[in-house]
């Protein structure tokens, strides 16, 4: 007999698939095909009911319009992880194993009535100190490092089979690489040791009491992390008349700044700042919680991607298109031509916008869509980046609508530039490029003797591989033939893996 979390798989694929073929009936019958506006919400549900990991992905594919239809990245975007609470006796028994027997000394109070909040990796609840401290204390499910593990070898498991069946696709998307950066993102997420490492070292990014505030770990575990509780109320539910203007403007601007320094400056970043993880009160700090999924770039990506969003702001399309092909890889069949022509097109619109509706996860998405479609493979960071970007955006937009992130960008442009300085002359920075200009000009000289003594031998030989056709990202989207392939796809892997395992 298949297990439990086997027959849902099934199930909701089953769902997908009948739903695919009912929509193939009706175009055959004549009628009119309904499109992506009604696969979105279907997809939707589908992810919300089989947990984390396909809301993680969800979300991340929302950001990748050279994968999937606008009208279903739309859908996509609202994803939320939300559960039904269980009741607290089915999570006792992981505080007696992670705290001792004797836990509830610890707590002057301890409410166990109801949950602050109640996702499918743990539930939270609010309690006191004996110091009259209020803290969260956030208790994760049992049983859900085994579905996790599960789950991610089965999506493993079907996307190398898809890139199997793709390899074009596969060698301008990375379906593994992608997959590796979200499943290293949630891995702190599943360990609350790791999320508090996360939030001590946010805690040290932050400049001044009046900038964004991280809570305090007071303790934690595997399996349970008690932290101070953030002031206020999320950032989506709160009032904006309850707040001064000038304070609306700062939350919003403190905010987007302290994005900017974790892409640009400290290369570590919140992946997951939604209005919900984001918590305000008049005349009070601004808090950011849940630092399960954060995300880590490298220097070369970071200035890459500083330099495509200051192109933007200076409306410079060929700086837009040196600095993000750049942050990839093109492949053997990419059109680079191709691609700065589009941005030649396509920079000046973005520039055009007001500076009110211009959103730089959104502009991420869309040169990532004209990228893939040219060929050049990008980093499979820029869903995480993008998704990161797209979400404190509109999470500021809720109090501080007129705030500008180019306005903030710019600002913040000459802080960023001395820090990248201030590495580059740093003695250790100098040494490790004295090393490397080293390196390379004695591997040039073995090269060009190695091609010397080849060409003097009459041994050089020149290898010439064909081209493949580019692969249109554009039909594979709204292909219904793909679509059903790749649904049987997915079906032949999720019952491979069922019936190994």
């Amino acid at each position: 007999m298949l297990p439990r979390r086997g027959r849902l798989l099934l199930r909701v694929l089953a769902e997908l698939v009948g739903d695919e073929l009912s929509d193939g009936l009706r175009v055959l019958r004549g009628r009119q095909e309904p499109g992506a506006a009604d696969r979105g919400p279907r997809l939707r549900a589908a992810l919300e009911s089989l947990g984390p990991l396909y809301i993680k992905v969800g979300q991340i594919l929302s950001t990748r319009p050279d994968l999937i239809p606008p009208a279903v990245a739309s859908q996509l975007e609202g994803l939320h992880d939300s559960a039904p609470a269980i009741p607290f006796p089915r999570l006792r028994p992981v505080l007696d194993d992670e705290l001792g027997s004797g836990w509830p000394q610890r707590f002057s109070h301890f409410d166990t009535s109801r949950p602050l909040g109640s996702a499918s990796l743990a539930q939270a609840y609010g309690a006191t100190l004996h110091d009259g401290l209020p803290v969260v204390v956030k208790v994760q499910r049992p049983g859900v490092l085994q579905t996790m593990a599960a789950d991610m070898r089965l999506v493993r498991r079907i996307t190398r089979l898809f890139a199997r069946g793709a390899p074009v696709l596969n060698a301008t998307i990375d379906f593994d690489a992608m997959l590796a950066v979200i499943f290293d993102a949630m891995r702190h997420e599943l360990d609350f040791t790791l999320e508090a490492a996360n939030m001590e070292r946010a805690r040290e990014e932050v400049r001044s009491p009046a900038d964004i505030q991280v809570p305090r770990v007071v303790h934690a575990t595997p399996h349970i992390l008690i932290q101070t509780r953030a002031p206020g109320t999320s950032i989506r539910d709160a009032d904006p008349a309850d707040f001064k203007e000038e304070e609306r403007e700062r939350i919003g601007t403190d905010l987007i700044a302290f994005m900017y320094r974790g892409y640009f400056t400290h290369r570590f970043f919140h992946a997951d700042p939604h209005p919900g993880n984001i918590f305000v009160t008049p005349g009070g700090p601004t808090t950011m919680i849940d630092w399960g999924m954060v995300g880590r770039i490298d220097r070369q990506l970071s200035m890459s991607l500083m330099m495509t969003l200051l192109g933007l702001a200076h409306n410079d399309a060929r700086a837009v298109a040196r600095s993000w092909t750049d942050m990839g890889r093109p492949t053997p069949w990419a059109d680079i031509s191709g691609f700065e022509q589009d941005m030649a097109s396509l920079v000046p619109t973005l520039h055009g916008l007001s500076l009110e509706h211009l959103r730089f996860g959104a502009s991420l998405s869309t040169l990532l869509r004209y990228s893939t479609r040219r060929g050049i493979q990008t980093s499979p960071m820029v869903g995480l980046l993008g998704k990161s970007f797209s979400n404190v955006e509109g999470a500021a937009r809720y109090l501080a609508p007129q705030v500008s992130v180019t306005d903030v960008l710019v600002r913040h442009t000459p802080r960023i530039v001395a820090h990248y300085l201030e590495e580059t002359i740093s003695p250790a920075r100098l040494g490790y490029g004295l090393l490397h200009a080293t390196a390379a000009v004695e591997n040039g000289l073995a090269d060009a003797r190695t091609f010397g003594r080849s060409l003097t031998a009459g041994e050089l030989t020149l290898q010439h591989f064909p081209v493949r056709r580019r692969f249109s990202l554009v039909d594979h989207r709204t292909d219904r033939r793909l679509r059903m392939c790749a649904s049987a796809l997915v079906a032949a892997a999720v019952w491979r893996h069922l019936h190994r395992n």
